[in-house]
């Protein structure tokens, strides 16, 4: 099966091909020009590299959220495209989610973290299960840093450019805490594909008539357990 997989969630834009869970092609572009201008020719130059058509792929998988309103706009609007020009079914994956998955498996729980602007982050907490396969601990939250609390105990690996921008002020939120290095800060779009395989596998594909970017400060966005609590809820192993 191949999947093209493709973010846009912050500030980097990233597109991959897989054949199965095999990386075929995997960039992350980093530069000044917007979302709208450079995703579109970087999924082309993509297929061009391995000689393929749009219409060869399989599956398509795309961050939903949280992130950036215009680049969770940009990623959505291109894959509703392509869905059309296509008819092949897609999924969605959560960035977060897809930034956990720069850690290995031996991180005890891992905490992604992205700048929300406002002074708040994006965060959720992630751990691999026996099988290896990552799984989301936590729900999606927009938080202050400042509220992030954990249980003294645990041993918390923060990944995302939020972590590294509030990094002071999460230095002491577990009894061990690691930040993961510069070069696991942004999102790869080969983690988005393997996650969406996963998803695929699962039958939890998206509905292209309905389905909408995740902002979490949204109005219509689904409420779910507090993780954080604004510092009430303490996590827990």
């Amino acid at each position: 099966m191949l999947t093209l997989s493709f973010d846009t969630s912050f500030k980097t834009a990233a597109v991959a091909l897989l054949r199965d869970e095999a990386i075929l092609y995997d960039v992350i572009l980093n530069n000044s020009f917007n979302h709208s201008e450079t995703l579109l020719p970087a999924i082309e130059q993509a297929c061009r590299q391995l000689r393929l058509k749009i219409g060869d792929i399989d599956l398509f998988a795309c961050t939903l959220g949280p992130g950036s309103f215009t680049g969770l706009r940009v990623g959505v609007s291109t894959l509703k495209g392509l869905l059309l020009a296509t008819g092949k079914p897609a999924v969605g994956v959560s960035s977060l989610m897809a930034l956990a998955l720069n850690i290995t498996d031996d991180a005890p729980l891992i905490c992604s973290v992205m700048d929300a602007g406002r002074g708040q982050v994006y965060a959720a907490c992630c751990g691999y299960n026996d099988k290896g396969i990552l799984k989301q601990i936590s729900p999606e939250e927009v938080i202050d840093p400042r509220d992030i609390i954990f249980d003294s105990k645990l041993q918390v690996t923060f990944v995302g450019e939020g972590a590294i921008k509030y990094r002071d002020l999460l230095a002491g939120k577990a009894g061990k805490v690691k930040f993961a290095s510069s070069r696991h800060q942004h999102i790869r779009a080969s983690a988005v594909g393997i996650l969406g395989c996963e998803k695929y596998h699962r039958n939890e594909l998206l509905n292209p008539d309905t389905f909408v970017p995740v902002y979490l400060r949204a109005a219509d966005a689904k409420p779910g357990r507090p993780l954080f609590d604004n510092g009430r809820n303490i996590i827990k192993s």
